[in-house]
């Protein structure tokens, strides 16, 4: 069964439920005693994918108004 826990008390202990879901613990948050969402670790699976690195464009990035201009 999945920890059931109230938004506000999410938004009060943010940091120690931050901990518990890199630990690999899944919480359903809930509003009004109504499911609102679910929190649960991110996946390793290699869905990741990398679109592009700015850095081999310019070291430090590149400024928005310049990459749209190369668009």
């Amino acid at each position: 069964m999945e920890n059931l826990i109230a938004l506000k008390d999410l938004r009060l202990n943010m940091e120690k439920y931050a901990t518990e879901v890199k630990a690999g613990k899944s919480f359903i948050v809930l509003k009004q005693s109504k499911p609102l969402f679910k929190i649960s670790p991110v996946e390793e699976s290699g869905e990741w994918e990398e679109v592009a690195d700015f850095t081999k464009i310019k070291k430090g990035g590149v400024n928005l108004d310049e990459l749209l201009s190369r668009l």
